[in-house]
């Protein structure tokens, strides 16, 4: 992928707020809202669609809905982070399962597997899909040409998230370094390569990286390591500060729950859906920025189910399923309209989340080639292992 097409997917990404979704369902009118109920295809191949997702994307209620309106079977399996996803991939080569979800950022890894087979495009209604973010799949996963090899379905962002009782922002918003402050030790939580790229766009506002280098090192290997070096070396030195490392959805709320996390780096949704149960939580973008990634839907090689693939799309493309499964998961949807169909509680969860213009001061993660994946592993290891 060129330089070129990076910016452009973050430009892309940039528009992913909720002002865009809310201004083109405005111009799509009430189709995005009220779109015609999915009935059962009478040509479905198994009735059953098996599905490798992020662990919290399809809450219960979803897949019932679909199994009432379309009389097809999920059978669900659980992830936690985009190596998984990868891995389970290439040891299956393909094979097992008609959908995953790779997140916008993995295109430049994908793309060489040759795992994921291209959409039929005339079968999924992507006019019902905020634009900047189907444009992501045509920018990055049109592999050879042979078309888009990948669907929006769930956004959403990394940021700080803290117990309300127990611990406040000294300011008006949160920073990453919160999650390594000394003040702090022995109460915080991050996953280990996302709290280090944000350990790093927080050294930038310290001057102990100069401002701009955390994206500086996705152009090469070179420009990256003495970046990284840094970096590591930053973290190393306040290992002692954290209480534990995440890799999943569960792990996130658990830790602010049971384990004694005051503050952490998490994603949206984990604490979003503890502060919607009644919890004392609060998620909020960082000073630095929020990470944001758009998780999408490929279908592998191997998928055997193509019919209820299209089912399953034109389902979750409906607004008023796509509110649903918002509402439960505390993440956001591509959908046009979705947030209409959501609880006043997600409303207010989104308001608290992004104020001011925090939804003007994202940061998109960046696509990913293979050679900074497997120095940023090497450079996590190390890490870890301290």
């Amino acid at each position: 992928m060129t330089q070129k097409s990076s910016i452009a997917t973050q430009k892309a990404a940039k528009a992913f707020t909720r002002r865009a979704v809310l201004k083109s369902a405005a111009a799509v009118g009430a189709v995005a809202a009220s779109g015609p109920l999915i009935v059962k295809n009478a040509f479905s191949s198994s009735d059953e669609i098996n599905i490798l997702m992020w662990s919290d994307y399809l809450p219960e209620k979803f897949i019932a809905d679909f199994k009432s309106s379309t009389g097809i079977k999920i059978n669900f399996t659980g992830i936690g982070s985009n190596e998984e996803i990868i891995n389970k991939m290439k040891a299956n080569k393909g094979q097992g399962f008609d959908l995953c979800s790779p997140t916008n950022n993995q295109g430049l890894e994908w793309g060489p597997l040759q795992l994921l087979q291209p959409f039929d495009m005339s079968k999924v209604p992507v006019d019902k899909v905020n634009p900047a973010m189907s444009a992501i799949g045509t920018k990055d996963w049109s592999f050879d040409g042979k078309g888009v090899h990948w669907l929006p379905h769930i956004w959403g962002t990394e940021g700080i998230a803290w117990r309300t009782d127990k611990w406040a922002p000294s300011g008006s918003a949160p920073s990453y370094g919160d999650v390594w402050d000394d003040a702090n030790a022995g109460k915080t939580m991050g996953r280990p390569h996302s709290m280090m790229l944000g350990a790093g766009l927080y050294m930038e506002t310290i001057g102990a990286l100069e401002k701009g280098d955390v994206w500086k090192a996705y152009s090469s290997e070179a420009a990256m390591r003495p970046i990284w070096d840094k970096i590591s070396a930053w973290c190393i030195a306040r290992k002692k500060n954290l209480k534990l490392l995440w890799n999943d959805a569960d792990t996130q709320k658990n830790g602010l729950l049971n384990e004694g996390v005051v503050v952490g780096q998490t994603w949206d949704g984990p604490p979003m859906a503890l502060k919607t149960a009644g919890e004392p939580i609060m998620y909020q973008a960082p000073k630095e920025g929020s990470m944001a990634w758009v998780d999408g839907i490929a279908m592998p090689i191997g998928a055997k189910n193509t019919a209820e693939v299209y089912e399953f799309i034109k389902f979750a493309y409906e607004a008023k399923h796509a509110g649903v499964a918002i509402d439960s998961h505390g993440y956001n949807s591509p959908v046009l309209g979705a947030d209409q169909f959501a609880g006043a509680a997600y409303k207010k969860n989104f308001s608290d989340a992004y104020p001011g213009d925090s939804l003007g001061n994202l940061n998109p993660w960046p696509p990913q080639a293979p050679w900074y994946a497997a120095v940023r592993t090497e450079y996590v290891n190390k890490f870890k292992s301290a």
